[in-house]
């Protein structure tokens, strides 16, 4: 398959760039706000050229373990990375909940200073998947604007509190 599907979200928040690249790169800010509904664990958060970060994300009875690997580090437009699903030993794995759900993602978070604040593009794209992880992300694409929407209506309230502190 050569076209790959891509999920893509575009934002403004009324922050600088400089603001929000923040809450994607210090640890207790990306903590808050990525994985909404679940409790997001950080064990390993180098934000820099060639560093990535290591989580356990928490929801209920459910467990979901991820690493990423900064490939683009651009301070303070623009952030590329490898996400990939993990085992509980830290190995990339299936999804034990949907087992064709990719295991690497490929992320591009640009950020363009306008309007005064900063508009976020996301784009989301399976990175050396099967055909069935490429289906199953394609078929997803509809529904994952709510948990990524999620997350930036928990990044605008973090944005709030940074401008008023």
């Amino acid at each position: 398959m050569t076209d790959l599907p891509q999920f893509v979200m575009d934002r403004h928040f009324d922050a600088p760039p400089q603001v929000v690249w923040r809450t994607w790169t210090e640890k207790e800010l990306f903590a808050r706000w990525y994985g909404p509904g679940a409790e997001t664990v950080i064990g390993r958060f180098d934000a820099c050229a060639g560093g990535g970060w290591q989580l356990e994300m928490r929801m209920g009875a459910r467990v979901g373990h991820q690493r990423a690997e900064f490939t683009v580090f651009e301070p303070p437009a623009r952030l590329t990375f490898l996400q990939y699903v993990l085992d509980a030993d830290g190995n990339v794995a299936s999804d034990p909940n949907n087992p064709d759900w990719p295991r690497r993602l490929l992320t591009e978070v640009t950020l363009t200073h306008a309007d005064g604040g900063t508009d976020l593009r996301l784009v989301w794209t399976p990175h050396q998947c099967s055909e069935a992880e490429i289906a199953c992300f394609a078929q997803s694409i509809g529904w994952l604007g709510k948990g990524w929407g999620a997350g930036m209506d928990v990044l605008a309230t973090i944005l709030e509190e940074l401008a008023a502190a």
